[in-house]
């Protein structure tokens, strides 16, 4: 695998120099839309123009701390493992407000981030987010920037996952791979979330997807039928059984 990391961060951020207003989002627009052919330039739609002062406040920590370093680092980290896959991609960190305002609800967002980005490796690019309601140090920025680069080989090899089962063994294996320690439970509360999924597995609609995966605070605030999970339940399932069978490998 071919890959090349953009750094986008201080474009993100002199897009916020600009009054909040019109004038910003149609630097935005401008910034992201290729002129020429009316494609995506840049893999930004989930950056949030009209964010708060809390947005240019947390791309400063990002460039104070040199994510963009971290994130070449990751790509470099990365293709002494994907040597042998195909594909051909750019690689950068992109800025998602799912702290304040109404562009970013961060349950639909995150599942789309993880299963559906297909439109982005189409394109070329592999986009990790950072969310500002997250604390970032260079340690898990450089693990969210292996995630998203494994995902993608992931998905070239195993196509997009539909059903919860194949959701659960895509994203335990990248956990895994890009050295992640959470989301945990306790064996009690991960021997009872293996229970309540197992008849799950071969669901593919979006409600039961998301409770099961992030648990029922997500699916009250989306409005689906509560499965009696913990935050992110699902996930740290996932990373716990394959993190399980790979001990048991060795």
């Amino acid at each position: 695998m071919k890959l090349a990391y953009v750094p986008l961060l201080q474009i993100q951020r002199d897009l916020y120099k600009l009054p909040r207003g019109f004038e910003r989002f149609q630097e935005y627009l401008r910034t992201m839309i290729d002129s020429g052919s009316g494609d995506l330039k840049f893999p930004l739609p989930a950056l949030n123009p009209m964010g708060k002062d809390h947005v240019p406040l947390f791309l400063d920590h990002l460039l104070e701390i040199n994510a963009d370093g971290c994130g070449q680092d990751a790509v470099s980290a990365a293709e002494v493992f994907l040597q042998s896959d195909p594909g051909d991609y750019q690689v950068c960190l992109v800025v998602s407000d799912d702290l304040q305002g109404g562009w970013t609800n961060r349950y639909t967002s995150e599942f789309g981030y993880r299963f559906r980005q297909g439109a982005y490796h189409k394109r070329g690019w592999i986009a990790a987010l950072l969310w500002t309601s997250e604390t970032y140090s260079t340690e898990l920025i450089h693990q969210e920037v292996l995630a998203c680069i494994f995902r993608a080989a992931y998905i070239q090899q195993h196509h997009e996952a539909q059903t919860l089962g194949e959701m659960l063994r895509q994203e335990g294996t990248i956990m895994v791979q890009s050295g992640a320690t959470t989301p945990a439970l306790d064996p009690e509360d991960l021997e009872y979330t293996r229970e309540v999924l197992t008849p799950y597995f071969d669901r593919s609609d979006q409600p039961t997807l998301v409770a099961a995966l992030f648990g029922d605070t997500a699916a009250r605030q989306l409005g689906y039928q509560p499965i009696g999970l913990s935050p992110r339940a699902g996930l740290a399932l996932a990373l716990a059984e394959r993190r399980a069978e790979v001990k048991s490998v060795y």
